[in-house]
């Protein structure tokens, strides 16, 4: 029997990274290297996450798939043999590149993979913002030339952020995390991305980083006119914040001190804390009882029977699956 899981993240990198994650979750980070992402859930060839609680602690995600992929998973379908969803938290100190990640009936063409994602904002600092889609409908020749004549963002949908708000991108959307921002993001289990505009930064080479003009000409939704947010509702106790068919859902959660909140939804979940500290219990796994803090996020394998999770102060958090 299963259980659920906590995992060691994994401290990612970035040019645009900061510090975020100790400063507002207390993480250990490595010293002296800006850190952008922290790989929560992941099951990738280059990075996989390792069990951190449990009978089961030591042991990989992969591990996991390779042996109890079906009470893991139960009807929800691997992803290229791989776990299908990829979690992370991004702390951006500048501003990511404006990005495009490549539809599914584009990206085999492209020798890609096609990635949907959504984000929940945890911080953002005065005046922060997101880009993603266009102003107006633009021509695939338009948005060339705007490349080329390094005007490109006069196209680009900016929304000013606070915390609370989330957004789902589509694959094919373009888009770009603002600085000062920091978000919770699940997406499809897929690594590609294609750089469409750096903000003319130079990478640790002082050298321009790389460009990926043709791919993101054919992969981007020329007609994906200005998205909005969605918003904090702080009256409503469960909002929607991505249900893509076939690939994932996102939904965020409100609940009081000393309320107990059962999933309605079968299958393989995830729960990662905003604010306020939850305990996940499942009496059928015979494991104790596991303390969630804000930053923290558990798998819940399929096979397990419902999972009480109680608010012991006032929380928020979100849910991510296989929709």
């Amino acid at each position: 029997m299963l259980y659920p899981l906590l995992f060691h993240p994994v401290y990612k990198e970035r040019i645009w990274g900061g510090r975020r994650l100790a400063e507002h979750f207390g993480r250990a980070l490595p010293p002296d290297v800006p850190v952008g992402e922290s790989w929560e859930i992941a099951d990738r060839p280059d990075t996989v996450s390792v069990i951190a609680n449990g009978p089961l602690a030591g042991k990989t995600l992969r591990w996991l798939m390779e042996h109890h992929a079906p009470a893991l998973l139960g009807t929800a379908p691997a992803l290229n043999g791989r776990f299908p969803l990829l979690v992370k938290i991004l702390d951006a100190r500048t501003a990511l590149s404006v990005q495009v990640h490549p539809p599914a009936h584009v990206a085999p063409a492209l020798k890609g993979e096609p990635k949907t994602e959504a984000w929940h904002v945890i911080h953002a600092e005065p005046g922060a913002c997101i880009h993603a889609g266009l102003r107006e409908p633009v021509t695939r020749q338009t948005f060339a030339a705007a490349i080329q004549q390094g005007c490109v963002t006069e196209l680009i949908h900016t929304l000013p952020v606070q915390a609370g708000d989330s957004l789902f991108l589509p694959s094919g959307r373009v888009h770009a995390l603002g600085g000062g921002v920091m978000v919770f993001e699940v997406q499809q289990n897929s690594d590609t991305t294609y750089r469409v505009f750096d903000w003319n930064r130079t990478g640790p080479n002082c050298q321009p980083r790389k460009l990926h003009i043709e791919q993101s000409l054919a992969s981007i939704q020329f007609d994906d006119v200005r998205p909005a947010l969605s918003p904090p509702q702080p009256a409503v106790p469960h909002q929607i914040i991505a249900e893509a068919s076939g690939l994932f859902y996102m939904h965020l959660h409100r609940v009081a001190p000393n309320t107990t909140w059962t999933s309605p939804r079968p299958g393989l979940s995830i729960v990662g804390v905003c604010t306020g500290t939850l305990t996940l219990e499942c009496a059928a796994s015979g494991q104790p009882a596991l303390s969630l803090v804000p930053g923290q996020f558990a798998l819940l394998p399929a096979q397990l029977a419902a999972t009480q999770i109680t608010a012991t102060a006032p929380a928020t958090f979100i849910t991510a699956g296989v929709a």
